[in-house]
């Protein structure tokens, strides 16, 4: 009996402790929808468009939406479309590589051969890396090099710009070799082989690495290295490196924006929405041609929540408010400092930001906002960051 009897009494607390919880979501629920119903009155909303999406991770519920099907220009925010892709079908182990390979033989310290550059578009690839490079033809006890010294860039098409980028806009180069983000990489080779007094009786070009090339130096960076510049500094060479690993992966054909686009549009199907109706130009945002939804963006950040694979990976590298990244200057005095994890977007006319914050109840959000048709920038951030100050608030 005295089992029984407090068997009863601990239900009793937790039905009393359900009751309480349950009334004080409800009341949260009310006061962020009393709030955001007057933000709705804000004059930015008379002659700019919106799109608005809350949704709560842990009822799996809509909290709150305005516009949520409105096609939008996404900015910076079509990098969260990019990282969630690339992290469920790359893997948050993939990386990235830039490889020396040569062929030929060395007698009396001559290299006769080619040597080959093998670029798979590493953004990372940097002075430590050069080195690397260099000190693996040291390696090879040699002081002249006879034969070619090619860069490859095989692994994706020609085009160094995105389809829909703005011509006087500071556009990253899209080669799949590159040093120090630029695309001269042969150049730079050969200069910092004669500083190390090796001879290069060799002309330089472009040509795709045969298979039987032995290898002298792999250099590789991690998915986190990339996402982590990608997403906390915005970073558009970051992204697009991402971007078009996608088509990449199987080294079948040279990458291209269309093949990388595919990939996407085959996880937005996964995802239940209709792919052919939202357009995938880039991997940035850069690209004018890019249109989606805040539901779409809530849906892949709510996909990335779901899946540990994923999360363990995207949320470190989101910006924090009034922390850091491009979040670092933002919500400083707000109750969303240190709480709202999220992707910043902007590109003339288009402010926006998607990601996640944890609600005074527990419970996980993860939400999205795009402004479009907004002349200054201030505008829109200081309305996205009243949404996030209202969703962060303590229940009154």
């Amino acid at each position: 009996m005295r089992k029984l009897l407090c068997t009863l009494a601990l239900l009793l607390v937790c039905l009393a402790t359900d009751a309480q919880t349950t009334e004080r979501e409800q009341r949260y629920r009310q006061q962020v929808t009393s709030r955001l119903d007057s933000l709705m009155g804000d004059t930015l909303l008379q002659t700019t468009q919106l799109g608005l999406m809350i949704w709560d991770l842990d009822a799996d519920t809509v909290v709150y939406q305005k516009g949520e099907q409105q096609r939008l220009r996404p900015a910076s925010t079509q990098k969260v479309l990019t990282a969630v892709t690339a992290i469920d079908r790359l893997g948050g182990d993939y990386q990235f590589k830039t490889e020396l390979r040569y062929t030929g033989e060395v007698v009396n310290r001559v290299l006769t051969g080619d040597v080959y550059c093998v670029g798979k578009f590493d953004p990372c690839f940097n002075n430590e890396d050069m080195n690397a490079f260099v000190e693996s033809i040291r390696q090879l006890q040699v002081d002249t090099i006879r034969g070619h010294i090619y860069a490859d860039k095989s692994a994706k098409d020609m085009n160094l710009l995105g389809e829909g980028w703005c011509w006087d806009d500071k556009n990253p180069v899209l080669s799949p070799l590159l040093y120090q983000r630029q695309d001269h990489f042969v150049e730079d080779f050969i200069n910092q082989l004669h500083q190390q007094g090796i001879v290069i009786d060799a002309y330089s070009g472009t040509n795709q690495c045969p298979a039987n090339a032995l290898l002298l130096c792999r250099r590789v960076h991690t998915m986190d290295e990339v996402l982590l510049t990608m997403m906390k500094e915005s970073d558009n060479l970051y992204a697009e490196a991402m971007f078009y690993q996608l088509d990449m992966i199987d080294g079948t054909h040279p990458a291209t924006a269309k093949g990388a686009a595919e990939v996407v549009k085959s996880q937005i199907t996964r995802l239940g929405k209709n792919a052919n109706t939202f357009s995938v130009a880039d991997g940035s945002g850069l690209s004018l041609y890019n249109y989606t939804t805040a539901e779409l963006e809530v849906l892949m950040l709510r996909h990335a929540a779901r899946n540990k694979w994923i999360d363990i990976h995207l949320r470190p590298s989101l910006p924090v408010a009034g922390v850091d990244g491009t979040l670092e200057k933002r919500m400083v005095q707000s109750p969303a400092k240190g709480n709202v994890q999220a992707k910043t977007g902007t590109v003339t006319g288009v402010s926006s930001l998607a990601g996640y914050c944890t609600a005074p109840t527990g419970h996980r959000l993860c939400l999205s906002i795009i402004n479009q048709g907004v002349r200054s920038m201030k505008l829109g951030r200081d309305f996205q960051d009243k949404v996030c100050e209202i969703l962060c608030s303590k229940i009154k």
